[in-house]
């Protein structure tokens, strides 16, 4: 394997580590304060807090004139992501978490492949081939299973 790529890889591992742990912490919360929302704040309140900790000591400092050329758009991550756990926060004590991961992954899968086969939001364009698809159909086949099991 390209030791280039071992780093990231492991990295996104333990990232998907953390997904898991994330839904039932902040469904947790979402239990005690009434609120699916709610937890969602507290979550990324402790992130932008643990962020921006982790900012100030790396010592990089970036010019507010940085962002000045960004499209819009490009703002709205956070906005994906605090849908997520809240959701996340909501689903998981409904349909449990195999089945929040994985139909979550599934929906990620379906917008990646489609993201990278028209090479939208600056990534560069990676046709859809039938391998993907099938992949993607493989996918949805393992929440089939999931949510059966």
């Amino acid at each position: 394997m390209n030791s280039a790529i071992v780093l990231p890889i492991a990295l996104a591992f333990i990232a998907g580590l953390m997904l898991a742990v994330q839904a039932p912490t902040n469904a947790m919360l979402a239990k005690a304060g009434g609120s699916p929302v709610l937890a969602a704040l507290i979550s990324f309140a402790v992130g932008t807090a643990v962020l921006f900790a982790v900012w100030l000591a790396s010592g990089q400092r970036t010019a507010a004139g940085a962002f000045k050329t960004l499209p819009y758009y490009a703002w709205f991550g956070g906005l994906y992501g605090a849908l997520f756990v809240a959701v996340a926060a909501y689903a998981a004590p409904r349909i449990g978490l195999a089945s929040l991961i994985t139909i979550g992954i599934a929906g990620q899968i379906l917008m990646a492949v489609l993201l990278d086969h028209f090479g939208v939001l600056g990534l560069p364009r990676d046709p859809a081939t039938l391998t993907k698809a099938l992949g993607a159909v493989l996918v949805i086949a393992g929440v089939v299973l999931v949510r059966k099991g």
